[in-house]
């Protein structure tokens, strides 16, 4: 009887286990889609307008914690709904809450690939928690346009 339950017990958890991977792969594509959007729009619209409609509920580029920023290749920051403090300052030395260097890291994903992923602890904007983020980016011109989720 005890090995039964521990059985169903061990399903359960590779059940959840993989429930839980499907939503974060969902919502690594929701925020890749978000991106390539936010992308066409600054290419279409411009980046000023982009960036007012970045920062409005009403145009599906800020919902909860997702939302769009948007930086040049040296890392100053050109649009940010979640915090116009950080607009035209140069970021490139900010560290997260583990001391890495990840605007570092962007910098260099975008010179060189053009887009991907970057991980780093930062504070959410729901709940005021450091927590990890995975972020995209993609490289627009001479802009980097990015989204992330927080794990």
């Amino acid at each position: 009887m005890l090995s039964r339950l521990s059985s169903v017990f061990i399903g359960v958890a590779v059940l959840c286990s993989a429930q839980s991977a499907l939503a974060e792969t969902e919502r690594e594509s929701e925020v890749k889609q978000l991106v390539k959007k936010a992308a066409a729009h600054i290419k279409t619209n411009g980046l000023d307008k982009a960036c007012k409609d970045f920062s409005s509920t009403d145009t599906g580029f800020l919902k909860g914690e997702l939302y769009v920023f948007v930086q040049d290749v040296n890392i100053k920051v050109l649009c940010h709904p979640t915090n116009a403090r950080l607009v035209g300052k140069e970021l490139l030395d900010l560290k997260d809450a583990d001391g890495k260097a990840f605007n570092h890291e962007m910098a260099e994903l975008a010179k060189s690939k053009g887009s991907g992923w970057i991980t780093y602890r930062w504070p959410n904007p729901v709940t005021q928690q450091i927590g990890t983020k995975t972020t995209y980016i993609e490289r627009v011109g001479d802009m980097i346009v990015g989204s992330g989720i927080y794990k």
